[in-house]
C-alpha cells in the first residue's frame, strides 16, 4: 500500500489543462497529491520526460490531452500515445509496474473527468507497492518542481 502518492499530471494547454482549471472553478475536490504540469501539447513528452519524472520519484504519471481528432497541432496527442506505450514497455522492462502510467484524452469542458480522473489515478497508485526509486517526499517535492520549470523551458520555444 502506497500512502499519498505523488502524481505527475503532463496536461496540454488547450484541453487538459483547461479541464484542471475548470475543475478549480467549480469548487470540484480531488486528490492535493496530483501535480499539474502544462504544455503547449502532449506531443511534446518525450519517454524521458515520462521515465525522469518516475527516476526522481513520482509514484505515477499521467498524461492528458485533448481528444483523439482534435489536438490543436493535428497530431500531438497520437504521438504521446505512443510514447506512453513505448514507455509502459520499458517500465515493465525494468520492474516498475505499467499501471502507474496512463494516458487521457478530454475536452476543456471536462472539468468533472478530470478530477474523476486524478481520483482514480490515486487510488490505482495507492494500491501498488512504493516505488523503489522514491526518495524522502521533500526531495520528491524539489524535484517535481524542478522538472516542471525544465520541461517548461524545453518546450517554450516549440508549441509541438
Amino acid at each position: 500500500m502506497n500512502d499519498n502518492p505523488v502524481i505527475l499530471a503532463f496536461c496540454c494547454h488547450y484541453c487538459a489543462y483547461a479541464a484542471a482549471d475548470l475543475a478549480g472553478s467549480m469548487r470540484l475536490q480531488y486528490p492535493a497529491n496530483v501535480r499539474v504540469l502544462k504544455l503547449p501539447c502532449t506531443g511534446k513528452v518525450e519517454v524521458n520526460y515520462i521515465l525522469a519524472a518516475f527516476e526522481r520519484g513520482a509514484d505515477g504519471v499521467f498524461i492528458a490531452g485533448c481528444l483523439e481528432g482534435g489536438c490543436h497541432y493535428l497530431e500531438g496527442n497520437l504521438r504521446a500515445r505512443r510514447r506512453v506505450e513505448r514507455a509502459k514497455k520499458i517500465l515493465q522492462e525494468i520492474g516498475l509496474e505499467p499501471e502507474r502510467l496512463e494516458m487521457y484524452n478530454l475536452s476543456s469542458a471536462e472539468g468533472p473527468r478530470f478530477a474523476q480522473i486524478a481520483t482514480e489515478m490515486t487510488e490505482r497508485i495507492a494500491a501498488l507497492p512504493p516505488s523503489p526509486l522514491r526518495p524522502d517526499r521533500a526531495t520528491v517535492e524539489k524535484n517535481v518542481q524542478e522538472m516542471a520549470a525544465a520541461a517548461q523551458a524545453a518546450v517554450a520555444g516549440d508549441n509541438r
